[in-house]
């Protein structure tokens, strides 16, 4: 079983950028296909970005394709999630999670894999 840990998070201003990194441990990260998903207070959770177990593939929600990217080190353990150009709508808690199927990346549902979550904040 794996464990992800989330890190990164903070109080940012409108414009700025932020650069989000989960930490894997207790499994094989190079076999896990890995997404951000981010959860406002009073929404639900949503996906935000995913890539595959190589790195070859990225996938991205249409609200932040061409400001944020998602990669991956597997010689690290590690998945980022680079942010730019933020905006107050981009504020809440970011999640870290893992699947083993490389289908479907955008359903929570399908991961196997959590982390606890790091906040985002976006002032205006």
């Amino acid at each position: 079983q794996v464990r992800l840990v989330e890190s990164g998070g903070g109080l940012v201003q409108a414009g700025d950028s932020l650069r989000l990194a989960c930490a894997a441990s207790g499994g094989t990260f190079s076999v896990y296909n890995m997404g951000w998903f981010r959860q406002a207070p009073g929404k639900e959770r949503e996906f935000v970005a995913a890539i595959n177990w190589s790195g070859g593939s990225t996938y991205y929600a249409d609200s932040v394709k061409g400001r944020f990217a998602i990669s991956r080190d597997n010689a690290k353990n590690t998945v980022t999630l680079q942010m730019s150009s933020l905006k107050p709508e981009d504020t809440a808690v970011y999640y870290c999670a893992a699947k083993y199927t490389t289908t479907s990346y955008s359903n929570p549902g399908l991961y196997n894999y959590w982390g606890q979550g790091t906040q985002v904040t976006v002032s205006s």
